[in-house]
């Protein structure tokens, strides 16, 4: 059983309740074309996996082995050419754009400044598929916008401009923004770049912390080895299009397969809480701590 089975887990009358799947990735497979009736350029190929209620999913692979595209099926901006991907039991694809927004928060990897704004204003954007056609913020808007502030530690960014923050910074009042629409599904496509190692980490652990807590469902996009293998309570392992094999950090991190993948000299051992480290053969990098994680020469 997962951490997050564990944390959800609940004794009721001798039973054992275990939270439920929200997204259902069932052979779901998507090709890129440079233009029409064209020979696709890239192909994800069938790809199964399910993500519950408080956990932590990452989708881990190497660059160009489908990890985004993966992401952008399951918050329904394209359809699957084959298969399902449901949240809840709903096509995410078949959604309209206001109800997908109100259930699906997606991070982007660079979310764009189209004018100044200050960093409540920004947060409270994520109030829009709330509102109505001619919308202005209620009270309750602006208690939701600061309260998700608060939960990502950032109330002392509300009045401060966004395009004068940090890489951290900016990336906790990106996530409050996320939060202030209040899904049940966060999606992140690799939320750790141009981070430092000690904001990769407080930013990880803060998803974790939400996702128990809130009993969101928190799907992200990765590269590295390190932060997945430490946070992840599953993870979906993608080369070149196909998805190699989905389970707990444990189960996927065998030291051949990776070593495949990434094409680098690893070693795997796994920690005293049951959970892998990753090491470059001949130098060590700590999953945690001042060093970089994952695979690093």
């Amino acid at each position: 059983m997962s951490a997050t089975e564990l944390s959800g887990a609940r004794e009721a009358g001798g039973e054992v309740w275990h939270p439920a799947v929200r997204v259902n990735v069932e052979q779901a497979s998507f090709a890129h074309n440079a233009r029409r009736h064209a020979a696709p350029q890239f192909t994800l190929e069938a790809t199964t996996f399910r993500a519950h209620e408080r956990e932590v999913v990452a989708i881990l692979g190497p660059n160009a082995s489908g990890k985004s595209t993966l992401l952008r099926l399951v918050a329904g901006s394209v359809k699957p050419q084959s298969g399902r991907v449901e949240l809840d039991g709903f096509e995410t694809s078949r959604l309209d754009a206001r109800t997908r927004a109100q259930r699906i928060a997606l991070v982007q990897q660079e979310s764009a400044l189209v004018f100044p704004v200050r960093a409540g204003d920004y947060v409270l954007q994520g109030r829009h598929p709330h509102g109505r056609s001619l919308w202005f913020e209620s009270d309750e808007d602006f208690a939701i916008a600061t309260n998700a502030l608060a939960q990502v530690g950032a109330e002392e960014l509300h009045d401060r401009w966004v395009h004068e923050l940090s890489g951290g910074e900016k990336q906790r009042v990106v996530l409050a923004r996320a939060l202030a629409q209040q899904p049940l599904l966060l999606l992140l496509d690799e939320p750790t770049l141009h981070l430092d190692i000690g904001a990769q980490v407080e930013l990880l652990a803060r998803l974790r912390r939400l996702a128990t807590e809130n009993r969101y469902t928190v799907i992200l996009v990765t590269h590295e080895l390190g932060l997945a293998a430490e946070f992840a309570d599953q993870v979906v392992l993608l080369h070149r299009g196909k998805c190699l094999r989905v389970g707990t950090p444990a189960e996927v991190y065998q030291r051949e397969l990776l070593e495949r993948v990434f094409e680098a000299p690893l070693e795997i051992e796994i920690g005293p809480e049951g959970r892998p480290r990753v090491y470059v053969r001949g130098r060590r990098y700590e999953t945690t701590g001042s060093m970089p994680s994952g695979v690093q020469p």
